[in-house]
């Protein structure tokens, strides 16, 4: 029996959450289709995908390996099917400025379908910190940006959301807090505290505290998402991060899980910027055309 995409989206679902219970939430549906894709998945491969734990789910060495190629079949799919749109006559060159976030884990795999998608515009990018990209497009010097909209402050600039990334906790795999019904800042507290500081995470981090009684034991403040990743996953620390920047499993091969918080903590909004009242050049709305197709919002 060949395995379906409806599978491999449980499949990877299930390695991103850690468990059948919350990748169920994630996904709208009943733990019990969960549990019968993947044993159906383990029947069709023939080796077990996850090590069954009190805690959750653990990826084999087979599922680690499955789950690599899950990534690129359903990356490939959805190019396919969700953005397979018809090649552009529109020419030009456009100057984008993005932040170090945006570029890192958020536009490569838009700047080649972009490329692909408008082969007559040159685009060229930029990375620069928010302040900069404020002031750049401001005095014409960038067309437009990408960047984490919910840090934008000047009012002479305009933004369109393309999505809200949540925050939650990171922990290593069999943390304490893995195993309490409910987890706020309080007990967040109590644990020692990686603080990443790049794209003014620091500042957003310690707004949300401000608001509480209590304050992050900081134990280290890096720029570095890949060292906070390690840290976790080595318990070190624990950090309060997006889900666009997580990944299951740190260079080192060590689980990180992620635990939704019961107290607000504001999500990370990535989205476009340009200055108010710009007349918009072909290029210009032909980038724009793009996002807001490949993220479903209205025209």
């Amino acid at each position: 029996m060949a395995l379906s995409l409806k599978q491999l989206r449980y499949f990877v679902a299930t390695a991103e959450a850690g468990q059948v219970s919350q990748a169920a939430v994630n996904l709208a549906i009943s733990q019990s289709a969960v549990t019968t894709a993947i044993k159906d998945m383990e029947e069709t491969v023939g080796a077990a995908l996850f090590e069954r734990a009190a805690h959750g789910m653990d990826l084999t060495i087979a599922g680690r390996q499955l789950l690599s190629q899950a990534y690129d079949i359903l990356q490939k799919v959805e190019e396919m099917t969700k953005l397979a749109l018809p090649a552009s006559d529109v020419e030009g060159s456009l100057t984008v400025a993005a932040s170090y976030t945006v570029i890192g884990y958020f536009l490569p795999q838009h700047m080649e379908r972009l490329r692909r998608q408008f082969p007559g515009i040159t685009i060229k990018l930029f990375e620069l910190n928010r302040e900069s990209v404020e002031e750049g497009l401001l005095t014409n010097r960038y067309d437009i940006a990408v960047m984490l909209t919910s840090n934008i402050l000047n009012s002479e600039l305009t933004t369109e959301k393309l999505l809200s990334s949540a925050r939650r906790l990171w922990v290593p795999s069999r943390h304490r807090l893995l195993s309490l019904p409910a987890i706020g800042l309080k007990d967040v507290a109590e644990e020692d505290y990686i603080m990443l500081t790049v794209d003014e995470a620091s500042h957003t981090s310690l707004k949300y505290w401000s608001q509480t009684p209590y304050l992050p034991r900081i134990t280290l403040r890096t720029s570095s998402v890949e060292a906070v990743r390690s840290m976790v996953a080595n318990g070190q620390g624990v950090a309060v991060l997006s889900d666009m920047v997580h990944r299951p499993w740190s260079l080192e091969g060590r689980r990180i899980e992620t635990i939704n918080l019961s107290d607000p903590v504001p999500s990370m909004d990535v989205g476009l910027a340009w200055r108010r009242n710009v007349e918009f050049s072909p290029a210009m709305m032909a980038f724009r055309s793009y996002f807001r197709r490949a993220f479903h919002l209205p025209d």
